[in-house]
């Protein structure tokens, strides 16, 4: 879809049968006679800001003219607002956007429209009185972005510049009609101690993880989708020292270090239209590596990568963090397994020894019934010389609903922390007398 296009069917799904949807209809056909489409896209092209403002002034000459559009300046503020969401933005979507408690936003062709606020999902009645409007949406969305989508490449994933994520799937491959789900950026970071405070975890589980990054602890994060493992390695990630050099890798950015000096995000890229030019995960794991990171945070394994990571903590880059999608910690380390076998010809106890030895933890997050997402486990890893295989401690579990969880085992490395300056001895002591187990 051109431009010039792309704005002629700007918010065309905003129209209904209301009185509010037939009189943006009338507005929109008078500001095309005003400003005409193609005029309209090449200014979006030069200059964004003008186009906005040359739009604002056409409508407020359309309701001196016709003031019965909309009665009041709030009436006639909306009317804008939806029209100039609708070239801009993502038209009817637009206010969900801007909802601070809704969290994504999944679009069932025409006829279905839900959100998740606070966990939970939640239906409303859909903008759409069509599938074409739907398409229409969803091409104005990665037009901009440089993508495109149609019977011959019908999935898309992308990010826009706000940071939302977006995924679209038409038909052939949807059969329902177009699907468009956005999950929302969270401009936000919430720290450990906001995750108290919510009930996601304890104090004990908080000082655990903040130490376990502190002393260079090689950590993957593993749950569901939805479970809230890019949010805690975001907020393990804030305890890295201000000191290091933190390299991100992701395939869609989403990680925010807003007070850390020294992080360099990198994010993959996709085949453009012709087919060429991607970067994957792994193409920038490895480039990490010549970049001197003191600290590797990869949003997510999922491939060829694995293999590259935990090379990479297994040869200097100690506190590297990643996620995993997994149900369980045995979970994770078998899908790890997966994804090196996949890659390469290992024996599987050298694949083993290469996941024993480079994880030191990895913590289990999962959603509640109520919405709530919490740790739910935490294991030790270690590499069984004898067995030749990998060794699950469970230091930690927490089934949602009893308790505050139960602390089973404390880690290994809990000894040597005052030597390493990360806490004090009375500090360890404290905590150990704080999960009775010393």
């Amino acid at each position: 879809m051109s431009l010039t296009e792309w704005v002629n069917a700007a918010g065309r799904g905003d129209a209904g049968e209301s009185p509010r949807g037939s009189a943006l209809a009338e507005l929109k056909r008078r500001v095309r006679d005003i400003l005409p489409s193609d005029q309209v896209a090449s200014m979006m092209a030069a200059n964004p800001k003008q186009a906005e403002n040359e739009l604002r002034i056409a409508c407020m000459r359309v309701f001196e003219e016709s003031p019965w559009l909309a009665q009041g300046d709030q009436a006639r503020a909306e009317l804008a607002r939806a029209l100039l969401d609708g070239v801009f933005g993502l038209g009817p979507l637009e206010a969900l956007l801007a909802d601070p408690q809704v969290t994504e936003i999944m679009v069932n062709g025409c006829k279905s429209l839900y959100v998740e606020r606070h966990g939970k999902l939640e239906e409303l009645k859909p903008p759409f009185t069509e599938d074409e409007q739907v398409r229409t949406l969803i091409d104005r969305i990665i037009g901009p972005l440089g993508r495109r989508i149609d019977e011959s490449s019908p999935m898309v994933n992308a990010r826009l510049p706000q940071g939302h994520r977006v995924n679209a799937v038409i038909p052939p491959l949807s059969l329902d009609g177009p699907v468009l789900t956005v999950r929302k950026f969270r401009e936000h970071v919430i720290l450990l101690e906001e995750m108290v405070e919510s009930g996601s975890m304890d104090v004990r589980m908080a000082q655990f993880l903040a130490w376990a990054v502190r002393a260079k602890r090689n950590i993957a994060v593993s749950g569901g989708t939805g479970s809230g493992k890019t949010t805690l390695l975001n907020a393990l990630s804030c305890k890295i020292g201000h000191a290091e050099r933190i390299i991100t890798i992701e395939d869609s950015a989403e990680l925010r270090f807003h007070e850390h000096p020294h992080v360099v995000r990198l994010e993959a890229r996709p085949k453009n239209s012709e087919g060429i030019g991607e970067v994957c995960i792994r193409d920038l794991v490895i480039n990490s590596l010549r970049m001197r990171p003191d600290r590797i945070v990869v949003g997510e394994c999922r491939g060829a990568e694995a293999l590259d990571m935990l090379q990479a903590m297994n040869t200097g880059h100690d506190g590297s963090l990643t996620t995993l999608h997994a149900n369980s910690p045995s979970d994770a380390v078998l899908r790890l397994g997966t994804m090196v076998r996949y890659e390469s010809d290992l024996p599987v106890d050298v694949i083993d020894a290469q996941i024993g030895s480079a994880l030191d933890c990895i913590v289990q997050t999962a959603r509640a019934a109520d919405g709530r997402r919490y740790v739910s486990q935490v294991d030790q890893v270690a590499f069984d010389e004898q067995a030749r295989k990998v060794r699950m401690d469970t230091l930690f579990r927490w089934d949602r609903g009893e308790g505050e969880g139960e602390w089973l085992k404390a880690p290994s490395w809990i000894g040597v922390l005052p030597a390493m300056g990360v806490a004090k001895e009375s500090e360890v002591g404290e905590w150990m007398h704080r999960i009775s187990l010393g």
